[in-house]
């Protein structure tokens, strides 16, 4: 079979996306590569038709265990024989897995992190032919970046200790150029094939509202979407239950999704969510990364994210099938108090000296100011998200809130001082 073939007998698309079947070249001449694309660009594609043609298995290191249960289950509809390796498995589960890949029964398998280097894993790689190892969400390597996890930083090691290198794919929907160069020097990516498809989601709209009644204001926008698809993200549990209770109560049926729900109730909720039997999803940012639904019409942030980062990885899960769709942040400045707070009461990585914990809670203010300046710009949204991550862009995309308000003038500081981090952080 040729990547074509693949992509029509397993995925039934007849062409490939932009961008996709340059990287899966790359790939297949035994390059690594070095893939920012956004969300709902077709990432996924660009490592799962290598891994189906390519002799032995594909590793997919992935950081999160709902992301790996969706896409396992997605492949394995699809024909193509895959299993995740995490936590969720019992031993004798996990074993049996283990067992099977050993005797060439899958071609993909989601491992997170924190597994490559144990004992039972380490073994059974050594002992088959690992083709490719692919990292996913590959900016959580980064101790500069949005959403760093000290689990990744093992995948090098894992690397290095394998008695046959292989081919080395990072992903990642969000990094400005100081992350990508750090992806691939904590990777150590050789000579790598270096793509970014575009940040530009030009069916995407985005508007920033400073709504006096924050709920009132989300009843109202709800009522304009009855019966279309969307998620609603929240800075915290506890407003992830009162939005999810009072959407409820005002005959807007909805779901919720936090860390602090059992891991049943997640997974049927998400079930719930992704099968449209429930058309409201009201989450934290622990909901969404990894999810292919292609028909959610909105996403609105009923509290502002901590970064531009973040803020676009969540938006972009709306419309991906291509259709208009709307991205809305409800805003006040409380929003900043509340992230300064949870960013305050995170924990820092115990092996890193006291001076580099500094500079990236510094890097965290920088993002989370930017991230105030998105919200009280005036200027053309699209071009400020698309100029953050250094792609060109317009003055005016015309797709905007404040394009479409035809007020393009730039925003000074009111007499609160709203544009600034508060003081304190």
């Amino acid at each position: 079979m040729n990547k074509d073939e693949v992509l029509k007998q397993y995925f039934g698309h007849a062409e490939f996306r932009d961008g996709q079947d340059d990287i899966i070249d790359r790939i297949m001449d035994g390059r690594d590569v070095m893939c920012i694309m956004p969300t709902g660009a077709g990432k996924s594609l660009c490592y799962q038709v290598p891994a189906v043609l390519l002799e032995g298995i594909t590793i997919v290191v992935s950081p999160l265990i709902s992301l790996m249960n969706d896409q396992v289950m997605s492949l394995i509809q699809a024909g193509i024989p895959a299993a995740y390796l995490n936590s969720s498995l019992t031993d004798k589960q996990y074993d049996k897995a283990l067992i099977q890949a050993g005797n060439g029964m899958y071609k993909i398998i989601y491992a997170a992190p924190e597994r490559l280097l144990t004992s039972r894993f380490f073994n059974f790689a050594n002992s088959v032919k690992i083709s490719m190892i692919t990292v996913d969400e590959a900016h959580c390597v980064s101790q500069w970046g949005h959403d760093f996890r000290p689990s990744y930083l093992k995948i090098i090691d894992f690397i290095n200790m394998l008695s046959c290198r292989p081919v080395i794919s990072a992903f990642t929907a969000t990094a400005t150029k100081e992350i990508e160069a750090d992806i691939v020097r904590v990777l150590q990516l050789e000579d790598p094939f270096r793509i970014t498809t575009g940040f530009n989601r030009s069916n995407l709209f985005f508007q920033v509202l400073q709504p006096t009644g924050k709920m009132q204001r989300l009843l109202r926008f709800m009522k304009e979407h009855t019966g279309l698809c969307g998620i609603v993200y929240c800075s915290t549990r506890k407003n992830v239950e009162d939005v999810c209770g009072t959407l409820c109560r005002n005959g807007f049926p909805a779901t919720r999704y936090h860390a602090g729900l059992e891991d049943q109730e997640r997974i049927e909720n998400q079930d719930a969510f992704s099968s449209d039997r429930i058309k409201i999803m009201v989450a934290t940012n622990a909901f969404g990364m990894g999810i292919d639904k292609s028909n959610v019409s909105f996403v609105v942030h009923y509290n502002m994210p901590q970064s531009i980062e973040n803020y676009y990885q969540e938006a972009g899960r709306a419309g991906r099938d291509g259709r208009p769709a709307e991205c809305v942040i409800l805003y006040n400045a409380a929003d900043v108090e509340t992230i300064r707070y949870l960013l305050d009461q995170s924990e820092g990585n115990p092996d890193l000296e006291e001076h580099m914990q500094l500079q990236i809670r510094q890097k965290e203010k920088a993002r989370l100011q930017d991230m105030v300046d998105y919200c009280l710009t005036r200027t053309c949204l699209r071009e400020y998200i698309l100029t953050y991550f250094g792609a060109k862009a317009k003055k005016q995309c015309g797709y905007c809130a404040n394009c479409r308000a035809g007020d393009n003038k730039p925003q000074t500081p009111d007499s609160k001082g709203l544009t600034q981090v508060p003081s304190g952080f």
